[in-house]
């Protein structure tokens, strides 16, 4: 794609997203920055305080910012109720995805009995095996490899080293990043006196429409019913989702989070970084778990949820930890102290 297709001005940028223009309409931009390190011809943006001050410094062409914000700001500006969402938008334009034409690499296996739209783009060294559906405009990046009655919808895209492994259904426009394991057993065993006996997985995983998988990231399928993630759910990176799970639509989950068997996660949650669910939990729509905390109990209502301790100094957490010991007994102290002054 030429450079002058990916160039607009400040006026066709406030008309195509409905945002309010300030300075000059006609200055021109082919890409985005840092309000720190953008230059003339870039567009950035400010909606973390935390950046004040470097807005009236910056020399980018344009900035995406609050109307509260303009004041500060040296040069052209696009004024948006949500600066960091507008940004999103507008940056899209300038990503620049690599070609995929149509077709099926030669170094490709595809079975028999597949069904592959000619729309879609199979990469090299992909293997797509019995009952699998490839669906229009669906990619396939090199050594992807789709199992048995698996379907990608359509316009999904699997970037690279992306496995199905078996009875996975994609809905349409998911995105999936390299080395995710989609479909894989689920941790299912039973202990018969000295050793123990799998259970088999007889469910599978389905995905809806406009969902995002990170990189590393395994999704088990159900050992009876489905593993599910409703549509607009965005994983992060080498996060865990056990067999039955069932995540509500709009969830996201950062990097490392791990949610165990048949946890049910509500519409619209935000679960921090290496936090974790137990499973059989329920939590409710919008709930936000923070950070590295662990959910070891159902929660029925929305809001923001932590636990663990806040980092200290070392000596300082050690001198903690050992009256962590003590809780109980502090506890039942304070208990009897208290009924004692109620008697007096």
């Amino acid at each position: 794609m030429l450079l002058s297709e990916l160039s607009y001005s400040v006026a066709e940028l406030a008309e195509r997203f409905g945002l309010s223009s300030h300075g000059d309409g006609t200055h021109r931009i082919d890409g985005v920055g840092t309000l720190a390190g953008a230059t003339a011809s870039q567009l950035s943006f400010l909606s973390n305080s935390k950046y004040d001050a470097q807005l009236s410094a910056t020399h980018a062409g344009v900035v995406v910012l609050r109307e509260e914000n303009l004041t500060s700001c040296p040069t052209a500006a696009l004024i948006a109720k949500d600066p960091y969402v507008a940004y999103a938008k507008i940056a899209a334009l300038f990503e620049r995805l690599p070609s995929a034409p149509p077709g099926i690499h030669s170094s490709a296996v595809v079975a028999a009995s597949a069904r592959v739209s000619n729309s879609a783009s199979i990469g090299p060294c992909c293997v797509i095996e019995d009952g699998a559906v490839i669906e229009d405009g669906a990619i396939l990046g090199p050594h992807c490899m789709i199992g048995t009655d698996c379907t990608v919808g359509a316009q999904s895209r699997l970037v690279a080293r992306v496995t199905l492994v078996i009875r996975v259904t994609l809905g349409k426009r998911v995105l999936v990043h390299p080395g995710a394991v989609i479909g894989s057993d689920g941790f299912g065993l039973a202990f018969d006196k000295d050793h123990w006996i799998k259970l088999p997985q007889l469910g599978g995983v389905r995905i809806g429409d406009d969902c995002e998988i990170g990189a590393n990231t395994t999704i088990d399928r159900g050992a009876l019913d489905d593993t599910v993630l409703e549509e607009d759910v965005r994983l992060d990176n080498q996060i865990q989702i056990a067999h039955n799970v069932y995540v509500g639509a709009h969830t996201a989950m950062a990097g490392c989070a791990a949610v165990a068997g048949s946890a049910k996660i509500g519409r619209y949650c935000m679960i921090g970084g290496n936090a974790g669910v137990l499973g059989h939990l329920e939590l409710a729509d919008r709930v936000t778990i923070t950070a590295k905390s662990l959910v070891t109990s159902s929660i029925r209502e929305p809001g923001e949820y932590s636990s663990g301790v806040p980092l200290q100094a070392n000596l300082q957490w050690r001198k903690n930890a050992a009256r962590f010991k003590h809780l109980d007994e502090y506890a039942r102290r304070l208990s009897a102290l208290e009924k004692d002054k109620n008697h007096e």
